[in-house]
């Protein structure tokens, strides 16, 4: 394995959601702690599943594990880091203040812009602290999905600029209050970073035709901010002899190696590594190990039978949604569950049956035109496709300031507004405004939402409460009426939120943390959809049967604890790009019909 090869202080797994990142970081720290080194296996993911994959509680603390000596592992636990880091610019002036005033700098501190500085702030530390480094040979980062990792990677670089321009006084003031003190730590980072004798960076694919071209994006981006020293590992390929005697798997077979023989020229100069499916669930030191080993033995088809399976479908869920004729449809999950198809596919169905149905998404990474695969056969006149394009609204808030409250300032006041407007945390506010624009427009129509995998989305959901807990705060008048987009998304009659999953461990117990974070703010999830099932698809393969006999008890338990009701979409034999694909995989029409062409445009 190439990217086992003589490896650096830092080493930093990344890519799409789902691809195994966290399977391949704890692997290969448990191989680096195997041959006695000390090592430290970090998360800085905001939906951190480290701990499920020991079967320890880790947390936001430097935690032995015990089953591997000479290996730690650490979760930046976002909410905790900024918590800490209110606690410290709040702490000196609680008391000394006037308590308005303290309280106009808690609520400054409490988005989630504040959230995304503090993590940053710890992740720096690992970067520069010299006891840190003294006590490890290794530090193994399994980082969070892509477009938050790319936002996470460009920080140092963004906040030293920040400050070496001496724009830390802008009136961005709460959540920069702390950056100030730490700007010989941040350019530290980036030299770090950008260090390949310290830093590699392994980026994590499957052998799937848009997941690596979000890898070859993430290449190109990583590498223009100083990272690159990369390699790549293609993980989780079927072996061509389970292909022999299952049309399913020989599709599956077929696509993975179509994938990567067209794989972006960015990708075929990096050095690679291609990892097996395994059968088995990647949970514990045991399986770790035996990830990073020779393929399993080749095993007779008559090894394990096909499970039987009787579940409800995608379309029961859809008959249930339409009932309401309009309404926010918002999806919800771990970065590489299929949330993008499912929403493409719930959004084209209740177009198909006449609805006006708006389809977006609040993912940095998401492709939906790309799933979408349009063609000019029929018009579809009911379905408008957007995405709330970070930059984009960024730029359009920040000319919607200049041109309303900048417009009567003079020349200097009109470049310390702009300078105020180039503070990272307007990117927050921006998003959050198209965030707002798309739940109001669900009054009048369907507005089907592909969220950003589920830290992004809890980021997200944060400044939707602070901005429902300020209003609320100036509402005095007890006579007063009032609607926040947090309202609409806790009235089950006006938001339906579906939670997508696999039916593997990790991603099971992932949507079943969201749920209960999703609980503490008063939303409810309306559903859950197991989606690529391989159990739903009856394989023949061995090493397929053996995962759909795995995935038994995780449906299992969706249906039984988690999920007020469920469905479960069968993994599909070809891949479901393209509407009438699509629409196939919802149940509203066989694949052969015309497809329909898609409006783009934004929310009403």
């Amino acid at each position: 394995m190439q990217f086992l090869d003589n490896p650096p202080p830092f080493l930093f797994f990344t890519g799409k959601g789902g691809v195994g990142k966290t399977s391949l970081a704890c692997a290969h720290a448990v191989s680096l702690a195997d041959q006695g080194k000390r090592v430290l296996l970090v998360s800085t993911d905001p939906a951190s599943n480290v701990g499920q994959v020991f079967g320890i509680a880790i947390g936001n603390r430097v935690t032995k594990v015990a089953a591997v000596p000479g290996l730690a592992a650490l979760e930046i636990d976002p909410q905790a880091a900024a918590q800490l880091y209110r606690d410290r610019i709040v702490g000196p002036v609680r008391g000394v203040l006037p308590d308005a005033v303290v309280n106009s700098i808690e609520e400054q501190l409490s988005g989630a812009c504040t959230t995304e500085i503090a993590a940053f702030d710890e992740f720096t530390a690992l970067l520069t602290d010299p006891a840190l480094l003294d006590a490890y040979d290794h530090i193994v980062f399994d980082t969070a999905p892509t477009g938050h990792t790319i936002r996470l990677l460009q920080l140092p670089g963004a906040w030293d600029d920040f400050l070496q321009e001496g724009k830390g006084d802008a009136s961005c003031l709460g959540p920069l209050a702390g950056l100030e003190k730490q700007r010989d730590r941040y350019h530290a980072a980036v030299e770090a970073l950008a260090d390949p004798a310290r830093t590699r960076l392994i980026l994590v694919a499957r052998a799937q035709s848009a997941t690596l071209r979000e890898a070859a994006r993430t290449h190109e981006e990583l590498a223009a901010i100083g990272l690159k020293q990369q390699y790549l590992v293609i993980n989780g390929i079927l072996p061509e002899h389970e292909a022999a005697h299952d049309a399913l798997a020989a599709a599956v077979f077929k696509r993975e190696q179509q994938a990567q023989a067209e794989m972006p020229a960015a990708l075929q100069a990096l050095p690679t590594d291609r990892m097996a499916l395994k059968s088995f669930n990647l949970v514990g030191p045991a399986a770790l190990r035996q990830l990073l080993r020779a393929d399993e033995p080749v095993s007779g088809t008559e090894s394990t039978p096909a499970p039987a399976i009787d579940a409800p479908a995608l379309s029961t869920l859809i008959d249930d949604i339409a009932a309401n004729g309009h309404g926010l449809i918002m999806l919800m999950g771990k970065g590489g569950v299929g949330k993008t198809t499912l929403a493409a596919a719930v959004a084209l169905a209740l177009a198909e049956r006449g609805y006006p149905v708006h389809l977006t998404t609040s993912d940095p990474a998401a492709h939906l035109i790309e799933t979408l695969a349009e063609t000019p056969d029929r018009t579809l006149p009911q379905l408008t496709v957007s995405r709330i394009d970070p930059q984009a609204e960024t730029a359009r808030y920040r000319q919607q300031v200049l041109d309303t409250k900048g417009k009567s300032l003079d020349a200097q006041g009109r470049a310390l507004l702009e300078e105020d407007l180039r503070s990272p945390c307007t990117e927050e506010i921006a998003v959050f405004q198209a965030f707002s624009r798309a739940i109001r427009a669900a009054g009048k129509q369907f507005v089907v939402m592909d969220t950003a995998p589920t830290g992004h989305t809890l980021l997200l959901l944060d400044a939707t409460g602070a901005y429902h807990r300020e209003v609320a705060r100036q509402m005095t008048d007890p006579h007063l009426h009032f609607s926040t987009p947090m309202m609409q998304l806790q009235d089950p009659a006006r938001t339906k939120v579906l939670l997508v999953t696999l039916a593997e461990t990790t991603p099971v117990l992932e949507a079943a943390g969201l749920q209960a974070d999703l609980r503490r703010a008063g939303i409810e999830p309306w559903a859950w959809i197991v989606n690529n099932s391989l159990a739903a698809a009856q394989p023949q393969s061995a090493l397929l049967r053996r995962r759909a006999a795995n995935e038994l008890a995780q449906i299992t338990l969706v249906a039984a604890q988690h999920a007020q009701r469920y469905a479960v979409v069968p993994l599909q034999t070809a891949e479901p790009v393209g509407v009438a694909r699509l629409l196939a995989l919802a149940g509203a029409r066989a694949p052969d019909q015309a497809s329909p062409t898609i409006t783009k445009g934004n929310p009403a």
